[in-house]
């Protein structure tokens, strides 16, 4: 870490070379000497967005290149990989380098995408134009050359372009070509959450344009890619016997993307706030990649630029189209899995990281790999059994503990208002009994459809669970759970000394005009069953008893 007063926060920053004019800078440079000690011919690194994918690819890029070799040598003055010895800076300089990046194509439909890779390509190309300028290249290698730099190519030669460069470049270089391919899976994922999907599009085209490039290519030196998903079972990958893949489960490289507590602290002393690493820890700590604890490098770098104020950093930046995704398609068991790991109890499941991404509709141990991968839950714990990964699994910290109670209320609130939604739930809170059920009957004509209510009394449990997501940190919450001489539907139980807690039960009734006798029954049966029992051995005296008893869209409440 470097300290000085002139020193800036890299927000944003992704270029290593102005990362290292006059910015905060974390010295990740190790990855080029783990990189070099054993490294595969094609490596694959999968991490969340925002760890430092790019910053490491354009650092990688800066060493290795021939172009601007000797300016470029000035970067690693006094860094780690420079301590490590001449071994290793015989290396830099010496290479020549293609960086191609595809975070951000994220287009509607596939035909857009095809336009968007080939600009991409292009870019390439035109960093590379002397090939033709210089006459190098003759014949149909330069026709080829010239339809991608005025897109004249077809589909099935800008499958090939990428493959091609390299050959270009190794012939006339006479050394063999490194290539780096960042967030090589945006183009899925946006295939797959497109209104009109394109997914199989998109794998069948990147099979090729991948395999093209790192397969049996003999310009190759070595590729790097990173991503999110593996994304192997499409087939994208089933070629590439030569791959090594690093994950946030197993594999090296694992304190390299992310910030670890010492080079957190570092950062905190540079800029003066070592009073703030108790919250820091809080809020952005929690990540475990192969057994290493990190921190969440962007939201960290964020925090610090913001004043030292907490926000949902990482969030806003990298999007939330898995989870609102998976949250669309969790069922009521999925809530209750998703509400215990609100209230930090861990879950298990079986860890595939060949995930593809149509699974999550169909598996549910694919709905808990991606929010593995993705970076919305840590691996607390993994281990083989019978050849399969099992990992116990938490969310990392408060930033990811605020996204899941938003994504959950969203899933729930339908056309009400966040602010009326919230509005009736602190009623709930309260005990205000009639504006609860005010706030209640009109939300439940908003989301509820006879199809919903025909399903009973599981229907109206569940939706009345998800909302209860407002409630945590600050309550615990328990649905049918064993108190005094049964189960009680739910029960939200407070961590401060002196408030009041809610216990709730429930009744379908088959007429509305029974709903008011079935609401007191409700409500006899919380005192009859002493529900009451689990408060009072945590301390609880004070609790709100609700008797709830729903017929389709309508609803009577008693509040004891």
């Amino acid at each position: 870490m470097e300290d000085n007063a002139c020193s800036r926060l890299p927000v944003g920053l992704d270029d290593f070379k102005k990362l290292r004019e006059g910015y905060l800078f974390v010295d990740k440079t190790r990855f080029i000497k783990e990189f070099l000690d054993n490294h595969s011919e094609v490596t694959l690194i999968t991490r969340p967005r925002r760890f430092g994918k790019s910053m490491t690819l354009s650092m990688v890029k800066y060493f290795f290149t021939l172009e601007r070799a000797a300016e470029n040598r000035s970067l690693f003055d006094g860094t780690d990989i420079e301590k490590a010895g001449e071994k290793y800076m015989k290396e830099q300089g010496q290479w020549p380098v293609v960086l191609l990046s595809l975070k951000d194509i994220k287009p509607v439909k596939y035909s857009l995408m095809l336009v968007q890779i080939a600009d991409r390509v292009k870019k390439l190309y035109k960093e590379h134009r002397y090939l033709v300028d210089e006459g190098f290249l003759q014949g149909e290698d330069h026709k080829d050359f010239q339809d991608i730099l005025y897109e004249r190519a077809s589909e099935g030669k800008l499958q090939l372009a990428l493959g091609n460069l390299l050959e270009y470049l190794q012939r006339y270089h006479q050394k063999r070509v490194i290539l780096l391919i960042d967030e090589y899976d945006v183009p899925v994922q946006a295939a797959w959450s497109a209104e009109e999907s394109y997914y199989s599009e998109a794998i069948a085209f990147m099979r090729t344009f991948l395999t093209a490039a790192l397969k049996g290519n003999t310009a190759l030196h070595f590729g790097i890619m990173t991503g999110v998903l593996r994304v192997a079972k499409e087939s994208i990958f089933s070629a590439l016997n030569n791959l090594y893949v690093s994950s946030v489960v197993n594999g090296k490289y694992a304190d390299i993307f992310g910030f670890t507590q010492e080079e957190t602290a570092q950062l905190a002393r540079a800029v003066g706030r070592e009073d703030k690493l108790e919250e820091l820890k809080r809020w952005y700590d929690g990540y475990n990649f192969s057994g290493f604890e990190l921190y969440n490098p962007w939201s960290v770098v964020n925090y610090f630029a913001s004043g030292c104020q907490p926000d949902i950093f990482w969030l806003n930046s990298s999007g939330n189209a898995i989870i609102a995704e998976l949250m669309e398609h969790a069922e009521e068991s999925d809530d209750e899995k998703l509400l215990s790991l609100l209230e930090g109890e861990p879950v298990e499941a079986v860890v595939d990281e060949a995930v593809i991404y149509t699974d999550i509709y169909t598996n549910k141990d694919a709905l808990y790999t991606m929010l593995l991968t993705a970076g919305y839950l840590k691996a607390v714990d993994s281990r083989l059994e019978d050849g399969e990964r099992i990992c116990t699994l938490a969310i990392p910290n408060n930033e990811i503990a605020t996204v899941y109670r938003k994504e959950i209320l969203n899933r729930y609130r339908g056309r009400m208002a966040r602010s009326d939604l919230l509005n009736f739930l602190t009623c709930l809170a309260k005990g205000q009994a009639e504006k609860f059920s005010s706030g209640l009957q009109k939300y439940l004509e908003q989301i509820a459809s006879f199809h919903d209510t025909a399903n009973k009394e599981s229907f109206y449990h569940g939706f009345l669970l998800g909302l209860t997501a407002w409630f945590l940190p600050k309550y615990r919450v328990k649905s049918n759970r064993e108190s005094g001489y049964g189960r009680f539907d739910l029960g939200i139980f407070p961590r401060v000394p002196g408030q009041a807690g809610i216990i709730m039960e429930f009744k379908v009734a088959d007429r509305e005009e029974d709903m008011p006798k079935e609401a007191e029954a409700a409500l006899a049966q919380i005192e009859r069953n002493d529900y009451l029992s689990d408060f009072r051995e945590q301390g609880v005296e004070r609790v709100w008893k609700y008797g709830i008893a729903f017929c389709g869209k309508k609803l009577s409440l008693v509040r004891g």
